[in-house]
């Protein structure tokens, strides 16, 4: 209870300061910095919370929550750019999501789970699922970019529109599918041999508040996210697919690898690849209709480089988990992809 202890401690003090910077200082960089401090350390309680809820309710259930708990931070500072009309940010976050869950997610939880216990297997059905939906997102990306420069603009919006509304339905019935009528044959099992921290109501209601306060800090960073980026020259596309991503994904990074390193890499898959697929299934989708109510609306078409970026993500990720066990050396492998990656981003 004492490590408990310290950790409400430690979310308390970083959201007061973060508060206290965005309403009592001008320096736009101490803004984004404690704002980005503070949602990291509440990702760390909502990653806390997770496991317990897999505690009591199994590994893909716990996983799933996390999944959705820590995109809702992902979709609120999405929504709060889109209202300030940073649309291309928007996209490049949403390409970081999706490279990072898959590559640098991934790839520590392999890594910290392989030093530890060798080898590590996992549902192999549900690794085939996963990667068939990736590919679904790809080509469902990649076709309206492959038509951009032949149709007007009214059309691509209605395209946009069109597309988004189907890989939505595909991502409600791929939950029908999983949690519902296949639930046995994807299930990992129930972790045993630990004890939960707290109850199941009082972690699904950690996860709801830790979730209200990132929305609340979310906020203070998107006001100072323009000034960094003008203040450190880095570009829009650097910005959104690397710094945002990975400050919005932490709950899906502290909660993977403490799963991976226990041993629990069902879990920690659910949550990587669980968590890509839901950026790229129902998240991006749901911005496109949402920003209808903020004025002119977000397309859905994506770069050049994003999409080679999402491609090369979950191509690799297919490879390494199509047979069902992982190890710490393929861990190695989707983060030097993602360091690749990274250097690229921030050279263009």
């Amino acid at each position: 209870m004492v490590k408990q202890r310290w950790m409400f401690i430690g979310v308390v003090l970083a959201v007061m300061v973060a508060g206290w910077a965005h309403y009592f200082t001008e320096v736009e960089i101490l803004r984004f910095i404690t704002a980005s401090v503070a949602i990291i350390f509440l990702a760390g309680l909502m990653g806390k919370a997770t496991e317990n809820v897999a505690l009591h309710a199994g590994e893909r259930i716990g996983g799933f929550l996390n999944a959705t708990f820590g995109n809702a931070a992902e979709l609120i500072i999405a929504i709060f750019l889109i209202k300030e009309g940073f649309f291309d940010m928007v996209k490049a976050s949403i390409t970081g999501s999706i490279i990072g869950n898959l590559l640098l997610v991934l790839g520590l939880s392999l890594v910290a789970g392989g030093i530890k216990h060798k080898i590590q297997k996992f549902n192999s059905l549900l690794a085939g699922h996963n990667a068939s939906l990736m590919l679904l997102a790809v080509i469902a990306l990649f076709i309206p970019a492959m038509f951009a420069n032949k149709l007007e603009y009214e059309t691509l919006i209605s395209l946009s529109l069109i597309v988004s509304g189907i890989l939505i339905l595909s991502y409600l019935l791929w939950i029908i599918f999983s949690m519902v009528t296949h639930k046995e044959e994807l299930a990992d099992g129930i972790p045993d041999g630990e004890d939960p921290v707290w109850s199941k109501g009082m972690s699904i209601l950690l996860l709801i508040v830790s979730t209200v306060f990132v929305a609340i800090t979310s906020e203070w960073l998107v006001h100072s996210v323009e000034h960094v980026a003008e203040v450190l020259g880095w570009s829009e596309l650097f910005l959104g697919a690397f710094v945002i991503a990975i400050v919005g994904n932490a709950a899906e990074h502290s909660a993977a690898i403490f799963l991976a390193a226990k041993n629990k890499i069902g879990g920690a898959i659910e949550i990587a690849v669980g968590s890509s697929l839901q950026i790229a299934l129902f998240v991006a989708p749901a911005l496109v209709f949402i920003s209808l109510l903020f004025g002119p609306p977000m397309d859905i078409i994506f770069t050049d480089i994003e999409l080679a970026a999402i491609a090369v993500a979950a191509f690799i990720a297919k490879s390494i988990s199509r047979d069902g066990s992982t190890n710490w050396f393929e861990g190695i492998l989707l983060l030097v992809v993602y360091a690749i990656l990274g250097t690229a981003f921030f050279l263009v």
